[in-house]
């Protein structure tokens, strides 16, 4: 039961993490006004996913105002590997009940 639950809750941060930073790439990418209220609420709500990340890499520009974050790119891929980690360590952890 704490099993499930456990790696139920790490997966679903890392997908809403994940679904987050995509968001803020894609907007990112697309020159998305920031005034706008949701782009805005996207980019500060994912300013916390993104600040251990921050300044890692320089920005890549494609044409003139298509913005590649590298760093987000790299935050997507930490936070995967970590929530990848976390489920095998709890399931080595709490192994399975035998039934």
């Amino acid at each position: 039961m704490l099993r499930r639950l456990s790696v139920g809750f790490i997966n679903l941060f890392v997908v809403l993490a994940e679904l987050f930073l995509a968001l803020r790439f894609l907007l990112r990418f697309l020159d998305a006004n920031p005034l706008n209220q949701f782009v805005n609420w996207v980019y500060s709500s994912s300013n916390y996913l993104l600040q251990p990340f921050r300044g890692m890499f320089s920005l890549g520009v494609v044409g003139h105002h298509h913005v590649v974050e590298f760093s987000t790119l790299f935050a997507m891929a930490v936070y995967a590997v970590v929530g990848l980690v976390l489920v095998w360590f709890v399931r080595l952890l709490a192994p399975r009940k035998a039934k």
